[in-house]
Formats: C-alpha cells, sequence, structure tokens
C-alpha cells in the first residue's frame, strides 16, 4: 500500500480512487511525486479539489507520469470566440462530447492505448456534466468463473469510427473537430482482460469502442460486449465527481473505463486534458 503520510488522502466510497489534499500539484518534489505516484496506482483514480492549475502547470505535471500523446486539448462546448455551440446544428464537437457520454477507456481505436490523463475543470454547467469512472478491475474480479474464462481467451477490435457511427456520427469535412482517432489504419485488436504492466492486477478492457469480437457473430458479439459494459459498471464500481471549477483529476487508464454525463448544452462546460502516452511494450495493439 502507498505511503498516505505525505498527502491527506480520503478513499472514495468505491472499489477505488482517492481525494488527495495537501498539496498543490504544480510544486511537488521528487519524493512528493513519487509518494503520489504509488497513490495512483494503488487507486487509479485520484480526485484534487482547488488546485486551480494553469495550461502549462496541468501540462507540466502530466509529462511526469511520462510521454504525452498529446499535451493538451479542450474538451469544451465553447468555440474560441467565446459562443456555446449549438446542439442541434450538426457540430461534429458536439457530436465528439456526445459520444464521450459512453464507457470507454481513452486511445484503445489508436496502436497505443493512453497510459492515463490529467483532467480540469475550468467552466462547469449549473446542474450535470459530472465525470463517471468505472474500476475494470473489479469488475473482472467481480466475473464468476465461467465467464472469467470465457473473456480470458477474446480479444475485440476497437474503432472510433465504430463508436461514433452509432451515434450517426460521421466526421464532415473542414469540422472544427480535429480529426483525432480517425484515421485511415485498420482497426486495432485488443484481449478482453489486460494485465496492469506495473501492479499485474488483471482487468476489463472492454467501452464503447470495441466490437467484432474475432470468431463470433457481429450481433453475439455486440451483445456480449454489452452485457460486460452493464455487468461492470455498477456500484460499488463506480464513481462521478461533481466538478468544481479548480478541480484537478489524474487517472490510470489501463484499467479504468470513464464517461461524461449529460448537462443543458445551453451552458458552458470547458475542461482541459492532457493525455499520458502508453507505453508500447504494454500498450501496444495484438499483431493481427
Amino acid at each position: 500500500m502507498a505511503d498516505d503520510s505525505v498527502f491527506e488522502v480520503e478513499p472514495l466510497r468505491a472499489t477505488f480512487g482517492a481525494v488527495v489534499r495537501g498539496r498543490r500539484l504544480a510544486t511537488l518534489d521528487q519524493v512528493e511525486f513519487a509518494a503520489l505516484y504509488d497513490l495512483w496506482l494503488e487507486h487509479a483514480l485520484l480526485v484534487f479539489p482547488d488546485q486551480h492549475l494553469s495550461n502549462d502547470e496541468q501540462v507540466a505535471f502530466a509529462r511526469r507520469f511520462g510521454e504525452l500523446e498529446f499535451e493538451l486539448a479542450p474538451i469544451s462546448n465553447v468555440r474560441k470566440d467565446g459562443s456555446v455551440r449549438v446542439e442541434d446544428d450538426g457540430d461534429d464537437v458536439i457530436k465528439i462530447l456526445k459520444g464521450n457520454m459512453g464507457w470507454h477507456s481513452d486511445s484503445t481505436y489508436m496502436p497505443v492505448q493512453a497510459k492515463g490523463a490529467v483532467f480540469t475543470a475550468h467552466v462547469v454547467p449549473a446542474k450535470g456534466g459530472e465525470t463517471g469512472w468505472a474500476d475494470m478491475r473489479a469488475a473482472y474480479d467481480a466475473l464468476d468463473d465461467e465467464k472469467r474464462a470465457q473473456v480470458s481467451e477474446l480479444a475485440a477490435y476497437h474503432s472510433l469510427y465504430y463508436s461514433q457511427s452509432k451515434l450517426g456520427h460521421t466526421p464532415a469535412e473542414g469540422s472544427d473537430y480535429s480529426g483525432y482517432g480517425f484515421h485511415g489504419q485498420e482497426p486495432p485488436l485488443r484481449p478482453l482482460v489486460k494485465v496492469h504492466p506495473e501492479t499485474g492486477r488483471p482487468a476489463l478492457l472492454i467501452g464503447r469502442h470495441a466490437y467484432g469480437i474475432p470468431g463470433m457473430a457481429p450481433e453475439e458479439s455486440e451483445r456480449l460486449l454489452q452485457e460486460l459494459v452493464d455487468s461492470a459498471c455498477q456500484p460499488p464500481r463506480v464513481y462521478h465527481h461533481h466538478w468544481r471549477p479548480g478541480d484537478a483529476v489524474l487517472w490510470d487508464n489501463r484499467c479504468l473505463l470513464h464517461r461524461a454525463c449529460p448537462w443543458d448544452m445551453r451552458e458552458p462546460r470547458v475542461m482541459y486534458h492532457a493525455r499520458i502516452a502508453g507505453d508500447a511494450p504494454t500498450e501496444s495493439a495484438v499483431p493481427v
């Protein structure tokens, strides 16, 4: 178990996660950061209230965990000119935001899955807009022996094209969305059970990007994958965070799913996401 004496640590009422106070993330020394890293591996999700990190501080903190897949991306329904995007005008950014409301892990549709992420809240709606996480380690542990044996032998393809197409979304030419995740390469194949490279704990690797289990009919594959998500993402394996401006969170993408929750999109919601790149030897897709 991690030494939490450096910080004030309050475990969440779930199988994972903790609220961490007592230090400013932007000024951690090496000893403090090492203790925080251990807490991250233990709890998988760390919530840091009242940090108010600048964009540069957020990037610098995320970089301490490894190379970044990308430095900073706004997860926002607010345009650069300050106007709020209209929900029903076919905006690709809105379609991505709505897609993110399904349970998923980041970058499973890329050749190398992300290691983790640092997320910050800048502007939050009066109601809704929470972010939820689900513990796939505990979800794997909760499977009966027969189901555990079944999923341990299976893999699924992952694709952002697939997950967004279920919402009727095909990215438009000249869209405001950067197009990240939409690419011409073959979809990566990933096992349904991933062993965490640092803790050794097995976890389910499922979510909205997963489809097409080899050897199964499409309908059978979709049914099994949805059943796994539905059973996995239940208390006590879930936590939904009600954001306040200045909050920061750090999560382990190798063992958690996450999702955004709906809100009245006439209200602005501005978050920033720094994505920590996965290590190729352990987060690469299965060779096909």
